[in-house]
């Protein structure tokens, strides 16, 4: 999971809307436990509705429970991130994404072609970072999205982070991008690249469905060069782009180096 702070560049836009949306109210109404998520979620219903939410996504809201494991998840998150890059790669198995990764390289060659062809983003990176998040879908969460993600917009921790995104995944159930039982990661994460669900609006290609792996790789491509990803050049040398899909320097530092072997290969 790379939910550090996936997305950066939607902080600002997340504090915007938060501030003129909420301010102080959702401030007061936010919980460090379950005891308050039903009221607050009549509070959201409002706000979301004004934001433009129709009925599927209401109701998806409405039948949203406190999700506890993502709390926990939540709580235990700098811990993740902790340590040397070589102790982090051993973790979450680099040695094991970069052959893996090489084999799908050669496997899905047209794929990738094309891929580059349309973002410039070459396929080391989206293989270090399918391999990282997912182990190359085998592992896509099986937390319920829409109740992860309305429990962060809710917890007093970082609400003004993941307002937008709440209100995000429920626009992509009206869209029927998801539904109100899709699941995913702890963190409302979406697909086999793990797509917050504000940037799934933002940068999802196709029909968004980011179960499909093809859409998700194109849309982490169309992702990074968005954000400064240069075409050519190395990962090693595109370390602001990666930045973007997390501010953990072990996380960028084990990408770089996995997506280099792969590419180099």
């Amino acid at each position: 999971m790379a939910l550090f702070a996936k997305g950066r560049v939607f902080v600002a836009a997340a504090v915007a809307v938060f501030a003129l949306a909420t301010g102080a109210q959702a401030a007061a109404s936010c919980g460090k436990t379950g005891a308050g998520f039903d009221a607050w979620k009549s509070d959201f219903a409002a706000q979301a509705r004004s934001e433009g939410v129709g009925g599927k996504g209401l109701a998806a809201l409405a039948g949203a429970n406190y999700a506890t494991k993502t709390i926990s998840v939540d709580r235990a998150i700098h811990k993740a991130f902790s340590g040397s890059v070589d102790a982090f790669m051993k973790r979450r198995g680099g040695a094991a994404i970069i052959s893996k990764g090489r084999t799908l390289k050669k496997s899905n060659a047209a794929m990738f072609d094309r891929i580059e062809s349309n973002y410039g983003v070459s396929p080391g990176v989206l293989l270090a970072i399918w391999g990282m998040e997912t182990g190359f879908g085998a592992s896509l969460g099986n937390q319920n999205t829409v109740s992860a993600i309305l429990t962060l917009a809710y917890d007093c921790r970082r609400p003004g982070f993941f307002y937008p995104h709440a209100i995000a995944a429920l626009k992509l159930v009206d869209r029927g991008a998801l539904s109100a039982s899709s699941v995913g990661a702890a963190h409302g994460e979406i697909g086999h690249t793990q797509f917050l669900p504000g940037n799934v609006l933002k940068y999802g290609v196709g029909n968004a469905n980011l179960r499909d792996k093809a859409t998700a790789l194109a849309s982490t491509a169309n992702f990074l060069k968005a954000h400064g990803w240069r075409a050519g050049a190395s990962a090693s040398a595109n370390m602001g782009a990666i930045a973007g899909w997390n501010s953990a320097s072990v996380y960028q530092q084990a990408i770089a180096q996995i997506a280099d072997a792969i590419d180099g290969n």
